[in-house]
């Protein structure tokens, strides 16, 4: 396997949405060593929240650099979050909702892929996970195992020996164990944002799925969340 220099050796570009899971995950790459280079996409979701809260988390994780990149996927549609439908409110249930994103982690794992190779990075992180979450099939490890290969596959960099890493460090924990290494971690939560219908007066709705398993994995973990509910 061709061996990198020292100065990018220890580089990470870590997916960053501004949620509670891709904190974590760029804080577990600092800790592991590795400068972080942060990448948020600005999809133009249905709120800005989410992206405010990537930007002042890159901030104090100290990234060595933060790119907000743009990709209209409004253009497309298809979900709750990037076109006219309603956020579901009734609870988790066992299918696929409405608030899933068409092959967005394939695109936005493809996107993060791009930069690392650019950067000299071999090594990417993000925050999927597979136990407390709304059923996603782009957040299954079998999605991640597939696009480590690919990653290989597609790249200048894979074709000359020199492979990538997709690290997933929160793929097989709880809400409630995410919560706890928040807590270990030092990370201010209230920082991060998960709802995805913010209300007008700055509340996280506290209904839609993502509020539901955040505090729910809060309760369940024995700690605060400093997020502002509405319900």
């Amino acid at each position: 396997m061709a061996e990198l220099t020292d100065d990018v050796a220890k580089r990470a570009v870590v997916l960053l949405s501004g949620g509670l899971d891709s904190m974590v995950s760029a804080a577990l790459a600092r800790e592991a060593g590795y400068d972080v280079y942060a990448l948020t996409i600005d999809y133009n979701q249905r709120h800005r929240r989410e992206l405010e809260a990537a930007a002042v988390i890159a901030k104090n994780l100290a990234a060595r650099k933060h790119v907000t990149l743009a990709l209209d996927l409004r253009q497309f549609g298809g979900s709750a979050l990037t076109d006219e439908i309603s956020v579901p409110k009734d609870g988790v249930g066992p299918d696929i909702p409405v608030t899933y994103v068409p092959a967005r982690n394939l695109v936005f794992l493809s996107l993060t892929l791009a930069w690392a190779e650019a950067i000299g990075a071999r090594d990417i992180f993000i925050g999927v996970n597979a136990l407390d979450y709304s059923g996603y099939p782009d957040c299954r490890p079998e999605f991640i195992a597939a696009f480590e290969n690919i990653a290989d596959l597609a790249t200048k960099a894979g074709s000359l020996g020199s492979g990538f890493t997709i690290h997933a460090p929160l793929q097989f924990m709880s809400k409630a164990d995410i919560a706890r290494e928040a807590a270990r971690l030092g990370l201010d939560v209230g920082q991060s944002w998960s709802c995805y219908d913010p209300q007008p007066d700055g509340h996280a709705c506290g209904l839609c799925d993502s509020c539901r398993l955040r505090k729910a994995g809060f309760a369940d973990a024995g700690l605060v969340d400093p997020t502002p509910y509405a319900a």
